[in-house]
């Protein structure tokens, strides 16, 4: 009889099926929308103007339609994958990635392997805490190398870093697009409540660290347990025996180059708030400046990024693909109907099963509106006057909404930045299903107990 994970489609199956059921959901829903104003130069939803309108139920045409119209509203994205993997591959092409963690793990040396998993799963995490969340997709194949390097495999590498970056983003207690915009939006202090956020994702850290070390140990005492067996590890295996590896004067001009390049992009976020466009940018400037200081030659360049290309093509497809799941919502206008349902839903429960079932709301949400500022702006003028009829503080709903949002970022089939970055690790998203449900219910169960806690303390 087969296991549950082993009846999950294919990717592309499965991502078609979800644009099915949303269409079959703009039949089923009434469409309805929220009147919005304009605060900041961003539209936010006005409390009590849902309205339901005309039905607009979308057909066969429109399923299709879907796709292309996903394609180009992901375009920014679509590129920053492309853009990447050119820039990894001519890195990877003057070998300055395999020097660089071969010279790491023979100085740190194999018998502290252990270790290196549980310092880099916190460290890609605090890049996800502090950085973001799709500008840390260029760092995904470092951990590929070093997964790889120390006897692991992929799936370890993406539990490592896309794993650790999606928890450390998702629980960061200083999200500007989650905890910042629900503040302003509940008209908190910026950042407040901090020291309960930061126990909640460091928890949260702890687990996905021990959670990618047990799955190390078990695929080091039985291989047949890998859940990455025949993925394409070409480009991003050790070649050489680790005594053999040193950093020679061109890799460090090429290191220096890819790490003045990052922390140009790290200062144009966070004070030019620079997004895709300019990230891609950066990453081309990269590609094309340490492809020179390799001396690489215009034809060697050139094959090296079409290849490249070839290798994150996939990745880029689903980027597009998935997004074409809120194209269907948006054409039936329904999301805002999800939203309204889900909302009145609450104010027949006691406060902690309201508390519980608002994250719950939140998560069902997501789903629909992956992108975290858009789900507060969309959700969030509902749920906090509805949370303080229901006897929660604000700062208990916002972390309401942090845990729906930020924990089921790990599995969102159409969130764009996990599908991205799970290309980068050359994981299929069906395997890293399979990897990640357990993890998965251990953050939440830690998640949902910080927000009883909330409710109990009055917190805030």
């Amino acid at each position: 009889m087969k296991s549950w994970y082993e009846r999950i489609p294919h990717p592309v199956v499965l991502l078609f099926c979800i644009m099915v059921f949303a269409m079959l959901l703009t039949w089923l829903l009434p469409a309805g929308e929220y009147q919005t104003e304009l605060v900041e130069g961003r539209n936010r939803v006005i409390p009590g103007s849902y309205q339901k309108i005309e039905s607009s139920p979308v057909g066969l045409l429109g399923l299709f339609k879907a796709f292309p119209m996903g394609f180009a509203t992901a375009a920014p994205i679509i590129f920053v994958v492309l853009a990447s993997g050119i820039m990894f591959g001519i890195l990877e092409e003057s070998r300055v990635i395999e020097n660089s963690v071969g010279t790491l793990i023979k100085k740190l040396g194999l018998k502290r392997r252990y270790l290196i998993v549980v310092l880099t799963t916190f460290l890609f995490g605090m890049l996800g805490v502090a950085v973001g969340y799709e500008n840390n997709i260029a760092l995904i194949p470092i951990a590929a190398v070093v997964s790889l390097a120390i006897g692991g495999d992929l799936m370890l590498a993406a539990g490592i870093s896309v794993g650790a970056i999606t928890v450390g983003f998702g629980l960061s207690p200083i999200n500007p697009y989650t905890v910042g915009t629900g503040h302003k939006i509940a008209q908190l202090p910026m950042f407040s409540g901090a020291l309960l956020r930061s126990l909640l994702c460091f928890s949260a850290l702890g687990i996905m660290a021990w959670y990618n070390l047990r799955y190390f140990k078990k695929i080091l005492k039985d291989k047949s347990k890998s859940l990455a067996e025949g993925l394409n590890q070409e480009g991003l295996t050790l070649s050489q025996p680790l005594q053999d590896y040193r950093l020679s004067r061109n890799n460090l001009l090429v290191l220096f180059i890819f790490l003045f390049g990052l922390s140009a992009m790290i200062y144009g976020i966070f004070e030019k708030k620079w997004f895709f466009t300019e990230i891609s940018a950066i990453f081309m400037m990269i590609a094309i400046a340490a492809g020179l200081a390799a001396r690489m030659n215009g034809k060697r360049l050139s094959e090296t990024a079409l290849k490249a290309i070839a290798v994150v093509a996939p990745g880029a497809f689903m980027v597009g693909y998935a997004t074409s799941i809120r194209e269907i919502m948006e054409m039936g206008h329904i999301s805002d109907t999800v939203t309204h349902e889900l909302a009145a839903m609450l104010t027949h429960f006691p406060t902690y099963v309201s508390a519980f079932l608002m994250s719950v709301t939140q998560s069902i949400t997501n789903m629909f509106i992956p992108s975290g500022s858009g789900q507060a702006l969309a959700t969030l003028p509902i749920m906090v006057p509805l949370g303080e009829l229901l006897g929660l503080t604000r700062q208990t709903t916002i972390l309401a909404f942090q845990i729906g949002d930020g924990v089921t970022n790990l599995f969102n089939p159409s969130l764009g930045g996990l599908i991205a970055m799970l290309a980068m690790c050359r994981v299929p998203f069906d395997r890293w299903l399979r990897f990640i449900f357990p993890l998965v219910g251990w953050v939440l169960l830690v998640s949902w107990a910080a927000l009883l806690l909330s409710v109990a303390i009055g917190w805030g």
